[in-house]
């Protein structure tokens, strides 16, 4: 997916967009964070918007359905070089923080290094302050 000749660095699957839109019609305004390993792992969780602060100098790789995806800073430097696909699965997470568990769901990403040319025209990201 492209935004102005630049290449987006977050994708969402058909199937993760059904679950997007049944949780926007429950709790309005949503957003996504991905931790770098404490409590949750690095499942990404759903919050509302303003359920989550991300912290100083977090990343937010892109947008899904309008909604922001924030990333911590230590995984974002691990994974910089790869694109993010927001997928989901049958199932719970661990923890059960994310707004998807109650409908029996946990959401997941799945990677794939960029290549060198698209490294060359990647997205900027935005770092929170």
């Amino acid at each position: 997916m492209e935004t102005k000749d630049k290449i987006a660095r977050l994708s969402v699957t058909e199937k993760a967009l059904e679950v997007i839109w049944e949780l926007e019609k429950k709790h309005g305004e949503l957003m996504f964070y991905q931790a770098g390993g404490c409590c949750e792992g690095t499942q990404p969780q759903c919050f509302e918007k303003g359920g989550y602060f991300p912290r100083m100098n977090d990343a937010m790789i892109g947008t899904i359905n309008g909604h922001e995806f924030w990333i911590d800073r230590d995984l974002f430097e691990y994974w910089k070089y790869s694109h993010f696909t927001l997928d989901v699965l049958d199932g719970w997470g661990p923890g059960g923080f994310s707004l998807e568990t109650p409908l029996g769901k946990t959401f997941k990403v799945q990677y794939r290094l960029f290549t060198p040319e698209e490294l060359q025209n990647l997205e900027p990201v935005k770092r929170s302050e």
